[in-house]
């Protein structure tokens, strides 16, 4: 009687990777399922944390070391406060590890100054949570914006780059343009966040809890256009995220956060089918 409790964590951890498996066959449908083929050994690494540790008062990363290859969709899930968002913060550059390395195309980015840090984010779009949209300025004038500060285009080709993305992301240009974000619903403003992220042609995209606060069929529609982003244009895509639904259908692979710690790095598949008592009480928290 003694391994009555855990006999029954272990077929409960079975029934929810079972569960989760089924749930994810039958919600996506043939063409969605097909993924990129997965890169080489040869393909670059983008996006690396290699044996980060940072601490403010408490301490925030111990040791976490991952990467992100070329054209691939990395999540980062984890419960509340476990440091999910700073990591974005240090690839962004806007902190800077107690020790270890951050690097960007190989590049080790901790010990750049201001300006060249500035130069290597320009490489990175950025999608907020919540959009973070400019509300006094126009879809033209929030997706624009990016290619005013940063780049020598003039106003033709902004335009033409603007209408270029707001399509990509399924907007209709001339419908939106003149619109101010408070007319828009939740998943249009999400969907311009994302236009703006793509502006300046980022060789990453880095998104924070991109379908917070979206219904089941919006936050699907989010999910698509990410799973869009790295198929079409084979963006390296880092993905902060408490939906581990639409993580598993979008990202190549997933670092689960825990107790300041990378607990598990591997494909969706894989954490499906670990036999690890965590891993098992966080997928069966859903």
């Amino acid at each position: 009687m003694a391994d009555e409790p855990t006999r029954r964590g272990s077929d409960r951890g079975r029934s929810v990777r079972a569960a989760i498996r089924r749930e994810l066959a039958d919600g996506v449908s043939v063409d969605e399922q097909e993924q990129p083929p997965g890169p080489s050994d040869e393909e670059r690494t983008i996006v690396e944390l290699d044996h980060v540790w940072l601490a403010f008062d408490s301490p925030v990363l111990e040791d976490v070391s991952f990467r992100a290859l070329n054209g691939e969709t990395v999540a980062i899930v984890g419960e509340s406060g476990t440091g999910k968002s700073t990591i974005l913060k240090l690839i962004l550059r806007l902190l800077v590890p107690d020790r270890g390395q951050v690097r960007i195309d190989g590049e080790d980015i901790t010990s750049l100054t201001f300006d060249q840090a500035l130069e290597v984010r320009q490489t990175m779009g950025m999608v907020f949570q919540g959009a973070a949209l400019f509300d006094s300025m126009s879809v033209f004038e929030n997706v624009a914006y990016p290619l005013r500060e940063h780049t020598q285009m003039d106003e033709d080709e902004i335009e033409a780059r603007v209408r270029e993305k707001l399509e990509f992301v399924d907007l209709d240009a001339d419908r939106v343009m003149e619109q101010f974000p408070a007319e828009l619903s939740g998943g249009m403003r999400k969907r311009v966040g994302i236009a703006r992220g793509m502006a300046n042609n980022p060789e990453i995209m880095l998104y924070d809890e991109p379908t917070s606060g979206l219904d089941p069929l919006t936050t699907a529609t989010i999910t698509k256009l990410i799973m869009k982003l790295q198929r079409e244009l084979g963006v390296t895509s880092v993905v902060v995220s408490h939906d581990i639904r639409s993580v598993f259908r979008m990202a190549s692979k997933v670092a689960l956060l825990n107790d300041h710690r990378i607990s598990f790095f591997g494909t969706p598949e894989e954490m499906t089918g670990k036999d690890d008592r965590y891993i098992n009480d966080f997928l069966g928290g859903l």
